[in-house]
């Protein structure tokens, strides 16, 4: 199948449904009129319409499912058997993917929900799909080989894709759909850290989130450990080394580790 043929049918359009729209519409694999997205909200559509007017609006969500290749449910998890029960009975289960991207709600629920014979992913991305910087960790159902291609080329336009187990996906979503929260929550500190010292808030925003990009283009173009790019950086008896040990002495990397384990659902 052509991807650029490929019909998406979205179910809502509020941070993730239409962030989900509008990377879509910037990418090359789906046209922007083979896209359609549903919403209780008009403002939300109108949004969508705006940015991108080749994209399908409409408030019905048996409406845009209809010859959809792919439906994505983009709501909260409270909402999937809200949904499942007005169009479950439209849905071809032999020809149309089902991709979730509501978080705890696991394959088995889905198949109850649906059918337990359809195609069906698990999508966790992260608040940078806005940008087409997100993670997206995907988990397949039923899929074949072909159908799990497409569906991770599809969100690695909107970022970088990794296919996991079912059973991975919590502990991923921690590590990086609340991670970009707790990455943030580091900016904040660092910042505040800087405007203590003397230096406008504005300033050591733009030099902490600078000093974050620099190490990551690091990491990525020397394919090395985080301890060895330290390593370069901390000279015997220097301030670098005095101020991680600061950190480490009131807890840094357990800090780190104990809020990531306190957000992965079991």
């Amino acid at each position: 199948m052509e991807t650029t043929n490929i019909q998406v049918a979205i179910i809502g359009a509020g941070n993730m449904g239409g962030a989900i729209a509008r990377g879509l519409s910037k990418g090359k694999l789906i046209l922007s009129k083979n896209i359609r997205i549903s919403d209780v909200s008009q403002v939300n559509l109108d949004a969508i319409k705006a940015f991108a007017p080749e994209i399908s609006i409409s408030n019905s969500n048996r409406e845009i499912i209809k010859n959809a290749d792919i439906i994505l449910l983009a709501v909260k998890p409270w909402l999937v058997e809200i949904i499942s029960e007005e169009i479950e009975n439209l849905i071809d289960y032999k020809k149309q993917i089902i991709v979730s991207i509501a978080a705890g709600v696991d394959f088995g629920k889905l198949a109850g929900l649906f059918n337990t014979d359809a195609t069906m992913f698990r999508v966790i991305p992260n608040t940078a799909i806005d940008v087409l910087q997100s993670v997206s960790t995907i988990s397949s159902f039923n899929s074949s080989k072909d159908q799990e291609e497409l569906i991770v080329s599809l969100f690695a336009e909107l970022g970088k894709a990794f296919l996991v187990p079912e059973t991975q996906l919590n502990a991923f979503m921690s590590l990086s759909s609340c991670g970009i929260a707790y990455a943030f929550r580091y900016i904040r500190a660092a910042t505040e850290g800087g405007v203590e010292m003397g230096i406008y808030p504005g300033v050591a925003k733009e030099v902490v989130i600078q000093t974050l990009r620099g190490a990551i283009d690091l990491l990525e173009a020397n394919d090395t450990h985080p301890e060895v790019e330290i390593d370069k950086v901390t000279t015997p008896g220097g301030i670098t080394i005095k101020g991680l040990n600061e950190m480490e002495s009131h807890g840094f990397t357990n800090a780190v580790i104990k809020g990531l384990k306190a957000s992965h659902l079991k």
